[in-house]
């Protein structure tokens, strides 16, 4: 009996399994990933209407607890576990047309209907988008035997046999040598370089020391800080309608140094958000901050300093995550972010951290570094060196700091309550006429018996006063305003002071009879106690050499970021709906928490702290955003296409793992070393596949998203101009400095604000590599913008390649195109070969490094001749061809037509 009991008992325990196992298996009811199943039918159907911009009905899927928060009708919409019950799901699948959701659009199907079902029925679990999941190592696959060179093809090939594709051969040793020359330096290798890699018997040890060449060379930074300037809004101008000059080339030349150099990339970020923290920072280290002073500034009469200062601060926000970060972050400025986890307080939250440095929309762009020349630094580190020897270290960084940056200061834009004055146009400066007084507000006293202010006055026999708390309260200081042509600084002692104060200035000059002339304009004021050491040997002589750098007519300088004094600090606040004179509560600087890591505990709640948050390695976006850029420029698509954006409205990852895997390397294997991150990418097999397309890649992989090919894409503005000069035997080698105007017509530039001119440049100064092509805002050099160059007027995480008619004009027809032609055209007379077939021949080669097709050369050689003949029959149009140059060659001008049909074949404008 016990035996027939046991028996059945273990029968129904089998069935029990069986039939729960059935269920567990079944395809149907497979667990539903958030991210991979539900979210993106929210974003596509429904989050227009129910996320961070719409709730309609108080119902919002952006945020977990509000998707299962009461609605507006008091009860939720999502009850997890009850599918039935859940108002979610009934109003999918009601024929009401005013109930069925999505609201006057199409109905969802059955299948995104059901995957709505089973998500609330498992749970309604919520999921974390995969961006902004902690880069973690990843395994690599063990495929590709036989081909694969190193990690990178283990992955592409991985993903090639589940597409069942497989990987082309390996491209020709000149495809790969103008492949590698053009995306390493911008331009072709040199002819030396060129012979040793195409003459190699070991072509694979050939080919890792072209690559190692090619980084080492000067020409690698040149290139790759085009890449970044376009982040950073790079220009010589500062933008707007007045669009005036800005002064702050040496940012770029820091940031082709730092690319040569091979500038760790977490140092790198940290050094353009935060340089100036450093405790005594270097002027490299201020020269990086100007990666945040690229925005632009409005000098226009009548604007508001204050309103441009906060739309500086936005742009940087807006930065920071578009281009470091890719994330879309602008919108959370006016509502919470529509697609991703991001809160509207959260946007504010992050400005803080940009809200408290000491630039203010003034047209002289303070605050700046002066750039010393030899002698002035030189006495400016024996200043120093006197300082921390005789009375402190601290003294010595606070008077280094105001000589180099002419900072705390506080511009005189900035004062009020006046009277019988003005701040000019609204944003200039402040100007006095007889009899006038300002207020100067809540300026920090303690222990301060100085004030230094820089003016300039024409007029002599004024009077000032200096007074505290009101225009006629307690008199500070008194003294005489000496006239004279230009601004200088002039000090004013008075009995050291305690606490915070109102400062109030006043003006009169008895020998003025018009009380409306303007007699004084203000710069800036700053307070600080005297000279230090006055008891020290060598007081004298270091306060003289004090005044002698602080009056020094210093025009080389760079606007910079420079903090806030703690004593003026500012608060920041939730702009309600963006606008930022509407404020809202006051918020403290934080990161947002949809990332599954906070702050660092020991980060300061200042852009030092900020730039430690960044580049800590459990940041999920800063390796991933650089190493999907660097992807980007190599293979022409990032791995995530949208190089801006890796949130939920961004295009997936091709291959996720491998991005993952990449990031991993760049911040551990790879130390941040942005070169061997590159080498890895081109040392790959997948980089040195032949581009050929066949039928079946068209059919199956048109966008090359499988990496079954090699890339094949459309060269960049500044590697279209360079390869010609270089290919020419023209370009400059002359690195850094101002930027220089290459040829340009009369008339694209139109500066009603100021007479600046375009002023064609001369000698090599024409020939200097793109890069250094002075960028106007609002008239960009037109060439470059034909091949899509970014304007820069605000971040450009990348451009969008494309293939218009117009860019075929700028080669064909543009002067300074044709000038280089004529350079192309000397070099293949005076060096490719005796005979008309050799010099084109050679000239196709220099660019290509292959040997010219045999039907190409004859399509060539038939234009020289039949050019030759009209321009022998009709002399007068050689010195139409050959302008200045013109000296009745007929052959010249004829091989000009050649050289400028060869600039424009399909292989010279296109990467392979």
């Amino acid at each position: 009996m016990n035996f027939l009991l046991n028996k059945k008992l273990l029968v129904l325990l089998m069935l029990s399994f069986i039939i729960l196992s059935s269920v567990l298996l079944t395809p149907n009811e497979r667990a539903i990933d958030f991210n991979v199943d539900v979210k993106p039918i929210i974003n596509k159907k429904c989050i227009s209407c129910h996320g961070g911009v719409k709730k309609q009905g108080g119902f919002s899927l952006l945020f977990h607890k509000e998707a299962l928060a009461e609605t507006n009708s008091g009860k939720p919409a999502i009850i997890p576990g009850n599918p039935k019950d859940s108002e979610f799901i009934k109003r999918l699948l009601t024929d009401d047309s005013e109930e069925r959701m999505p609201y006057k659009h199409e109905a969802l199907s059955k299948q995104e209907i059901d995957v709505f079902k089973k998500w609330i029925k498992q749970g309604a679990k919520w999921g974390d988008h995969w961006a902004y999941l902690p880069v973690e190592e990843v395994d690599v696959p063990k495929t590709g035997k036989g081909w694969a060179i190193n990690d990178i093809d283990r992955f592409i090939y991985d993903r090639l046999e589940k597409e069942e594709l497989t990987p082309a051969v390996t491209a020709d040793k000149p495809t790969l040598l103008r492949r590698l020359s053009l995306d390493l330096i911008g331009m072709v290798s040199s002819k030396e370089e060129a012979d040793i890699f195409l003459n190699a018997s070991d072509t694979d040890k050939a080919y890792e020391s072209l690559v190692d060449s090619l980084m080492a060379s000067p020409r690698f930074g040149e290139k790759w800080a085009s890449m970044w300037l376009d982040v950073a809004r790079y220009a010589d101008t500062k933008g707007y309608e007045s669009d005036g000059e800005r002064n702050i080339w040496q940012y770029r030349d820091w940031v082709i140094r730092a690319f040569n150099n091979d500038k760790p990339y977490n140092d790198f970020i940290t050094d353009q958000i935060a340089g100036d923290f450093y405790v005594n920072p270097t002027d490299e280290q201020y020269i990086a901050t100007a990666f945040h002073r690229n925005t632009m500034s409005n000098d226009e009469g009548g604007t508001d300093n204050e309103e441009y200062r906060v739309a500086a601060v936005i742009d940087r926000v807006n930065t920071t995550w578009e281009g470091l970060l890719s994330t879309t972050f602008a919108c959370v400025q006016c509502h919470s972010h529509p697609y991703d986890p991001i809160e509207h307080d959260e946007y504010y939250k992050f400005m803080a951290y940009f809200n408290n440095t000491r630039d203010e929309d003034v047209s002289a762009e303070y605050p700046i570094l002066k750039h010393y020349d030899d002698t002035q630094q030189q006495k400016l580190e024996e200043l120093t060196n006197w300082l921390q020897e005789n009375v402190s270290p601290e003294h010595a960084r606070e008077i280094y700091k105001f000589l180099k940056t002419g900072q705390p200061s506080i511009n005189s834009t900035t004062t009020d309550s006046l009277s019988n004055a003005v701040i000019g146009n609204n944003n200039i400066a402040l100007f006095f006429r007889n009899n006038s007084s300002a207020r100067i507000a809540q300026v920090d006293l303690e222990g301060v018996d100085q004030l230094i202010y820089r003016y300039a006055s024409s007029v002599q026999g004024g009077i000032m006063q200096l007074r505290l708390d009101k225009p006629d309260g307690p008199l500070l200081a008194e003294w005489k305003v000496a006239g004279g042509e230009g601004f200088r600084n002039l000090p004013v002692d008075f009995a050291a002071q305690s606490g915070i104060h109102d400062v109030y200035i006043n003006y009169r000059n008895p020998a003025v009879t018009d009380n409306d002339q303007v007699t004084i304009q203000f710069d800036w004021f700053h307070f600080s106690p005297q000279f230090p050491g006055k008891d020290r040997p060598g007081y004298q002589k270091y306060k003289a050499l004090y005044w002698t750098l602080l009056n020094a007519d210093v025009y080389n300088t760079t606007p910079i970021m420079v903090e806030n004094p703690a004593n003026r600090s500012r608060k920041t606040f939730v702009f309600e709906r963006g606008v930022w004179t509407s404020h809202g509560k006051e918020v403290e600087p934080g990161v947002p928490s949809a990332f599954k890591y906070a702050m660092p505990s020991d980060a300061p709640k200042n852009r030092k702290g900020l730039a430690q948050w960044l580049t800590d390695k459990r940041n999920p976006l800063l390796s991933r955003t650089m190493v999907n850029r660097v992807w980007e420029q190599l293979f022409g698509t990032g791995i995530v296409e949208t190089l801006e954006d890796m949130g939920t409205q961004g295009m997936e990852p091709t291959h996720k793992e491998l991005l993952d895997y990449l990031s991993w390397q760049f911040m551990h294997d790879f130390d941040w070393s942005v070169k061997k991150l590159i080498k890895a990418m081109v040392m790959s097999a997948t980089y040195r596949q032949d581009s050929k397309v066949s039928e079946e890649l068209k059919e199956r992989d048109l966008f090359n998203k499988y990496y079954a090919r090699g890339p094949r894409i459309r060269l960049s503005a500044e590697q279209v101009r360079d390869q010609y000069l270089s290919a020419s035997g023209v370009l400059s080698d002359k690195m850094f400095g101002k930027g220089v105007m290459p040829w340009q017509p009369e008339g694209i530039w139109n500066s009603p604000y100021n007479s600046a001119k375009w002023v064609n440049a001369t000698d090599e100064e024409q020939y200097r590599r793109a890069v250094y092509t002075y960028w106007k805002r609002s008239a960009p050099y037109p060439s470059m913008i034909t091949f899509d160059g970014a304007q820069r007027v605000v971040c450009s995480p990348r451009r969008i390649r494309t293939n218009t008619p117009l860019q075929a004009l700028v080669t064909l027809n543009d002067s300074a195109y044709i000038d280089i032609a004529k350079h192309f055209v000397r070099r293949m007379q005076k060096e490719g070969g005796d005979n008309v077939h050799d010099q084109i021949a050679n000239g196709y080669h220099w660019m290509t490094y292959k040997s010219i097709p045999a039907a190409k050369l004859k399509i060539l050689s038939g234009l020289y001749e039949q050019a030759l003949a009209d321009y022998q029959t009709h002399p007068a149009r050689v010195s139409e061809m050959l302008g200045e140059d013109a000296d009745g060659d007929a052959e010249t001008a004829a091989m000009l037509v050649v050289a400028n049909t060869l600039f424009n074949f399909d292989e010279m404008v296109t990467k392979n």
